[in-house]
Parts: structure tokens; C-alpha cells; sequence
């Protein structure tokens, strides 16, 4: 049975970051408590100056810049593109990896996942879209006030900027119609 939650960004707890050099607004996860036992968790961080990031062996991470003018991250001595708003970056979590701010501080979007136990999804989309999803759980993150969303056809309540849409449990092939700006993850639990 699948169920749906809309998370609020007032509501996500803060919590330093593993390696203490920052916070972090935990916006929902899979299992587990602090930063021990889960199999993906999704996040937003404050970085306000260049430095190193928390290594998470065993995870695979994809992030995003939400505002700011962008980092570029060196992973394991590789320089990576500028990363600007909205572009999304993938890399191995174990990997050591630092960040040098191209201008202020950012704030950025972080999914990190263990790809033993689930495949991920991560796409950005602006305008109107509509799309068919059988992972077993689906999120959508608004990137603007006043997201509209709908699921087989029932609209939601508008999700504000930051705000979650979490579907869980999900057994079927479902709809989703959006209008906005707003990233859709989708996760499949490899055993099934």
C-alpha cells in the first residue's frame, strides 16, 4: 500500500555534519537515526566556505547546488566541472573529496544512497511535466514557491520552496503531473 507525505522545510531537523565542519537539514530518509543505518537519505547543506566534505563508505552521492554561485570539487585529486546551480553531480562516497566555493557560500542538495540496496534516479525538470514511475519510493523536491503536483490524477497541496512530496510503498506503475521547478528522485530496492 503506498503512502504519501508532504514534508515541510520549516519542519527538517538540523544536524552537524559527520565531519563537524557544518550543518546539515535532514529532509527524510529511509531507516536508521543520526547518520548510522541508512540505505538513502536526502539533505540539504549550508557550505559557507571551501573545505573538505564527510566521507560515507559504502554510499553513492549525487549533489546539487540550490543557490549561490557554484562550487568545483576535487574527488580523490580529480578537479570536477564548476558546479552551478541546478546541475547535478555524482560520485563515489568513500572518495575524498573538498570543495572550493566559486564565489559565497552555497547551499546544496545532497541524495546519498548505498547502491547495494537501491538504484537510483535524480532529474531536474522546469515547466510542465508529466511522468510514469514504478520505483518503490518517489520524491519530489520543489525548487520554487507554489509547486503543483498530482498523483494519478488527485492534486496535492502546493509544495513551497524546499518543501518534499515523499511517496513510499509504491506497487504500481503511478502518474505524476508537475508544473515548476522541482527535482524527482526515484529509488528501487535491488531485491525486488
Amino acid at each position: 500500500m503506498s503512502q504519501l507525505q508532504l514534508l515541510r522545510a520549516r519542519d527538517y531537523p538540523r544536524m552537524p555534519w559527520k565531519n563537524g565542519g557544518g550543518f546539515t537539514e535532514e529532509i527524510t530518509r529511509d531507516a536508521g537515526d543520526g547518520l548510522d543505518g541508512f540505505g538513502w537519505r536526502l539533505s540539504i547543506a549550508d557550505i559557507e566556505a571551501s573545505g573538505g566534505f564527510s566521507s560515507f563508505a559504502g554510499y553513492q552521492r549525487i549533489i546539487t547546488v540550490l543557490q549561490g554561485d557554484g562550487m568545483r570539487l576535487s574527488v580523490d585529486g580529480v578537479a570536477s566541472r564548476p558546479l552551478l546551480p541546478l546541475d547535478a553531480f555524482a560520485f563515489d562516497g568513500q572518495s575524498q573529496v573538498s570543495c572550493h566555493l566559486l564565489g559565497g557560500p552555497i547551499r546544496d542538495f545532497n541524495l546519498i544512497y548505498a547502491p547495494e540496496r537501491y538504484r537510483a534516479r535524480l532529474q531536474w525538470f522546469n515547466g510542465s511535466t508529466r511522468l510514469f514511475s514504478a520505483a518503490g519510493t518517489v520524491l519530489v523536491f520543489s525548487g520554487q514557491a507554489q509547486l503543483q503536483v498530482s498523483v494519478g490524477g488527485q492534486p496535492v497541496d502546493n509544495l513551497d520552496r524546499y518543501d518534499c512530496l515523499h511517496l513510499s510503498g509504491n506497487e504500481r506503475l503511478m502518474e505524476l503531473a508537475i508544473t515548476g521547478l522541482c527535482c524527482v528522485i526515484e529509488l528501487s530496492d535491488v531485491s525486488r
